[in-house]
């Protein structure tokens, strides 16, 4: 499968040689297009519906979360490409699926190409599919500590798990249980039963899902209806429990 990419980058040989690049060594990527600015990168986006775009950050009139911001309902994968390292945490929460710094070393763009590759495919086959997991059973119990000792709840009960500081919020189906545990010591608690930490926030059953939907980082839908995000970096993990 080709992924379709799209340049957005304001310097002439800086979008040259990162095409180059990607001729030469990433057979898997066909550029449609390259874009100086971001509104040549909006129009060029809305009109070619890339799989990926590598982007630039810093850019005349703006930057590129300007232009992401305007594209709230995207269904692209994001690469920055930089040579600012201070924007690495702000393209985490802008849901970027790989962080290049300039120059661009090739082994670092050939992994984040294989990257999205990946995930384009797995996503690809679970398109129009009834999502079934690896593991259909949610067997045992966990114990929640409390200020006057501790309860007991059945593990299958637990829709998903979101972090509140150092605090853990459990919901369920018709309830919420406030814990004064963090995200992580549920995530290794529950190692052996289907949860899949979708997102630094999240800790989700995946019995519980209904649909996968691609997006910012793409985002689950609950069987009761509540949508949760997916980072970018948590795809392939989740994606994982759906495969045949």
């Amino acid at each position: 499968m080709k992924l379709k990419a799209i340049i957005v980058e304001d310097e002439a040989n800086s979008r040259e040689i990162l095409s180059n690049y990607l001729l030469k060594y990433c057979p898997s990527v066909q550029v449609v297009g390259a874009a100086a600015s971001i509104k040549e990168g909006l129009a060029l986006i809305e009109k070619q519906q890339p799989d990926v775009i590598f982007l630039d950050v810093e850019m005349p009139f703006g930057n590129a979360f300007d232009l992401l911001d305007q594209l709230p309902d995207r269904t692209f994968e994001t690469i920055f490409v930089t040579a600012y390292n201070q924007y690495a945490m702000d393209a985490l929460n802008n849901h970027a699926a790989y962080y290049l710094m300039k120059p661009i070393n090739i082994d670092e763009l050939i992994k984040a190409v294989a990257y999205v590759s990946e995930i384009r495919a797995k996503e690809n086959v679970l398109s129009d599919r009834v999502l079934t997991p690896k593991s259909n059973k949610v067997d045992g119990k966990i114990t929640l500590p409390q200020q006057d000792g501790f309860q007991v709840l059945d593990v299958a009960d637990i829709l998903y798990c979101k972090a509140d500081d150092n605090y853990t919020e459990i919901y369920l189906e018709n309830k919420k249980i406030l814990v004064s545990k963090t995200l992580k010591y549920f995530e290794e608690a529950m190692t052996a039963f289907p949860f899949a930490r979708i997102h630094k926030s999240f800790l989700v059953n995946v019995n519980a899902i209904a649909k996968y939907k691609k997006g910012k980082g793409g985002s689950v839908v609950l069987h009761n209806g509540k949508e949760l995000m997916v980072s970018a970096s948590r795809k392939k993990e989740l994606l994982a429990y759906f495969e045949s």
